[in-house]
């Protein structure tokens, strides 16, 4: 047996073999974890390496890079392409040139980074219950010709409000409508009963696929938490639906929820005319993304676009705009930008995540120092613990600035995501506004224009106002230390992208 001091020698060199490996690691991380991410984002992940150095490394490698696979990205990026190709014949709808000129300038950033064009003649409605929106649901699927598009993030049965949807959806397919259901697969993945549903709709004859699966067997791996935030409805090319609200029932099928009564609030709308074609190509290219069938497309080309002009249902501009790290070009946090730095009167702003980079907390503050009337609507008391007390540091700087903030009563959860600029813009989708949505989730938001799509939002903030409790820059102040501690930890985190 060695000796005790050749054991001591021994133990002697692996510990300055083990030092000298995390000195190497340091140093040659402080070059590497820079590049192409904010400044803040890099010093949060060197933080957490050189402090935790072996639980940091291995986070870095499962979660810092953003991009998809290479056949995603050449997958997103010939879409884009063919659908400018498609559309570059088409002209601004007439009625758009009455509009301000700074709108202008947003729908041709909309276009350049989402490929969409801006559409009139749509009947679009404002639906925020979220019993009447699943119901809509349900009665435009029974209505199906043709064939019904349809995808959420995250899905989960249950008799009283998914499963009339579902049976819709089987119905559609007994009698020969082609249904096609994409989900999240990690969004869906941990809802209860998930088993259950795959065994379903195995049995219903629907087209499923479930969007960024981590299937280590077929070595398809990626960061796991890039996911498919979307939700879209489209039947034979005509409705459309899309927002916030996923398709579960309003407490998530959680035990915790239902012990206390905690509900999601949504927003959805409900479209009719030519910007359902732009819902419905988003949808095919994700159908694209998790199987290379074309027959997506010859379903959609059965629809009937372009509609002639005196067939359109409306009068509502608006413009889809997709977005997520298959573009690389954060769409919707350049568009939030550009809409928040154009306000000259008043932004009303609804986002259950409320955790922004820097360029969109100094947008929103700027736009309250000018002068422009800015509230932001947020839960009292939210879901995920380390988003939310994230979210809370941000309150002191925009109380400061002269934002209202208005939480939203607990235990419900307000998870709507929308926003207005003047009299002129309103915003609604699947967005939050924070580092996540604008990175990692791919995401879709619509661009409504006109002063009576900008009521019809505001009339539900409206409702928010009237319920919420509003918070003081004193009061604020006064929360305790201990809070402040919690809420600056977990803005760290929040960058750690």
């Amino acid at each position: 047996m060695p000796s005790n001091e050749v054991l001591v020698q021994i133990g002697g060199v692996l510990w300055s073999i083990l030092v000298a490996i995390e000195l190497a690691v340091r140093y040659f991380m402080i070059g590497i974890v820079p590049g192409n991410r904010r400044p803040t984002t890099a010093m949060a992940w060197l933080l957490a390496i050189f402090f935790l150095p072996v639980v940091g490394l291995l986070a870095y490698w499962l979660f810092a890079n953003p991009r998809l696979s290479r056949r995603r990205l050449e997958k997103q990026q010939r879409a884009h392409e063919q659908i400018m190709d498609a559309t570059r014949h088409m002209q601004m709808p007439e009625e758009f040139h009455s509009q301000e000129e700074w709108v202008e300038s947003a729908v041709m950033l909309n276009r350049n980074l989402g490929a969409m064009p801006l559409e009139g003649g749509n009947s679009v409605k404002v639906i925020s219950d979220y019993r009447s929106s699943m119901e809509a649901m349900r009665e435009e699927i029974d209505k199906a010709t043709r064939y019904v598009h349809i995808q959420f993030y995250i899905m989960g049965d249950d008799e009283e409000y998914v499963g009339p949807v579902l049976e819709a959806l089987e119905r559609a397919v007994q009698r020969g409508v082609h249904v096609r259901l994409l989900f999240d697969h990690l969004g869906t993945l941990r809802v209860k009963g998930y088993g259950e549903l795959k065994k379903r709709l195995n049995k219903s004859g629907i087209n499923w696929r479930p969007m960024l699966p981590i299937d280590l067997i077929g070595r398809r791996w990626r960061r796991p938490d890039l996911r498919n935030h979307r939700k879209i409805l489209v039947i034979d090319g005509e409705i459309g639906f899309t927002g916030s609200q996923n398709l579960i029932e309003p407490g998530y099928k959680r035990k915790s929820s239902h012990k206390i009564g905690r509900e999601w609030v949504e927003m959805m709308l409900r479209i009719e005319g030519p910007l359902v074609r732009s819902l419905d190509v988003t949808f095919a290219i994700d159908w694209w993304q998790e199987d290379d069938d074309q027959e997506v497309l010859m379903d959609m080309n059965e629809a009937r676009h372009p509609l002639a002009y005196e067939e359109r249902p409306g009068a509502t501009l608006a413009q889809l705009l997709p977005s997520g790290p298959g573009f690389g070009t954060e769409n919707n946090l350049r568009l939030f930008n550009t809409l928040i730095y154009s306000a000259s009167e008043r932004l009303e702003i609804t986002s259950p995540y409320f955790v922004p980079d820097d360029s969109l907390l100094y947008a929103i503050t700027t736009a309250a120092q000018r002068g422009v009337e800015v509230e932001l609507f947020v839960c009292e008391e939210g879901d995920q613990f380390l988003v939310h007390h994230a979210q809370q540091s941000y309150y002191q700087q925009l109380l400061e600035a002269g934002v209202r903030i208005h939480c939203y009563p607990a235990p419900m959860v307000l998870h709507t995501k929308c926003f207005t600029v003047d009299d002129d813009v309103a915003v609604v989708g699947s967005s939050n506004m924070d580092m996540r949505s604008f990175s990692l989730n791919m995401e879709i938001s619509v661009m409504l224009l006109g002063k009576e799509m900008v009521n019809a939002v505001n009339e539900v903030q409206n409702h928010y106002r009237e319920i919420s409790s509003e918070i003081t820059l004193s009061q604020w102040r006064r929360r305790p230390r201990m809070q402040r501690w919690i809420d600056n930890v977990a803005r760290l985190t929040a960058t750690l992208q």
